[in-house]
């Protein structure tokens, strides 16, 4: 039984003098483990340079990549193969579009919205949408100008369609791939500049023309200028959100190509609202003479066409 005096506390001795009394006893050494610094690279980052870090990946991304390459993808001649650039629940959708509707300066919108995962669902059905409204909206501005004249008679124009679905899908597909191209060219030629993907830019694009199916509806009222300042607004909204998505990849790059990349970016945007608006809302009306035909009596009739 022990005695009260093994129960008592007892002050270790140096480690040296309990190794020197037991040379055979097992020792165990705790290390406090070494700070990693959070700056490995010696250099501090740029307030504006953490998102294109991002953007251009990371060892993280790097693994997250490979680890999903190594799922089984389905051939391209599948219809697996295209459903997974649907794969999009409605609330990724709706934040998407309020992201374009809404964007936040400062902000890339393929990191926020998009790269997690990139679909063709929202702007495959925005420019649907966009296509009927502006055909729609143009056929009804139409009818109101003419509204109350004797002589006019609607006759709809189906045609208005299919000129919007060739105007607006050829722009949200063309546009972007040769973007992606240009992006790819420059990728070789300037290293360690951001870089997306052909579906994401097409994302983007595609998203960022939700902003004009509002606008379209509103463009029905008879007045050049409301729709000329609503037009103005729809193109600053959604042309900031092709600014601070594709400044940051081509920034590094020659100031004169930056600059003109940019530069040509907005343009192309903004003949597609210039034109959509000049065609199917602001078309001149055709005034065609009116034809004087004798009638057999000797009475004259006047036919007008319109």
């Amino acid at each position: 039984m022990a005695t009260v005096d093994d129960l008592k506390f007892q002050e270790f001795d140096d480690a040296a003098n309990l190794l020197a009394a037991n040379p055979d006893a097992t020792t165990i050494s705790i290390d406090e483990p070494a700070e990693i610094p959070k700056n490995q690279h010696g250099r501090l980052q740029e307030p504006g340079r953490e998102e294109d870090d991002e953007l251009l990946g990371t060892d993280d991304s790097d693994k997250t990549e490979l680890l999903a390459g190594q799922k089984k993808s389905a051939p391209f001649w599948t219809f697996e193969y295209y459903q997974t650039f649907f794969d999009v629940d409605t609330y990724q959708v709706l934040d998407r579009i309020k992201g374009s509707v809404f964007p936040v300066p400062g902000k890339n919108f393929v990191r926020l919205y998009i790269r997690s995962n990139p679909d063709l669902y929202g702007p495959f059905w925005i420019c649907a949408t966009l296509v009927f409204t502006i055909a729609v909206s143009g056929n009804l501005s139409n009818f109101f100008i003419h509204l109350g004249k004797p002589t006019y008679h609607y006759v709809p124009e189906f045609r208005k369609v299919s000129i919007a679905a060739t105007t607006i899908y050829a722009y949200a597909w063309l546009v972007p791939l040769a973007l992606w191209g240009f992006l790819v060219w420059r990728n070789s030629k300037v290293m360690n500049i951001v870089s997306y993907s052909f579906l994401e830019i097409v994302c983007v694009y595609g998203y960022s023309l939700f902003i004009y199916i509002p606008t379209a509806i509103l463009w029905i009222i008879p007045q050049n200028m409301v729709r000329w300042v609503l037009m103005m607004f729809s193109l600053c909204l959604s042309g900031s959100v092709l600014v601070m998505t594709f400044w940051p990849a081509v920034r590094d790059d020659n100031r004169r190509i930056a600059l003109a990349t940019v530069g040509t970016i907005v343009l192309l945007h903004a003949l597609l609202a210039v034109g959509c608006l000049a065609y199917f809302f602001d078309a001149p009306e055709l005034d065609f003479p009116a034809s004087i035909n004798p009638d057999h009596n000797g009475t004259t009739v006047i036919i007008e066409s319109w």
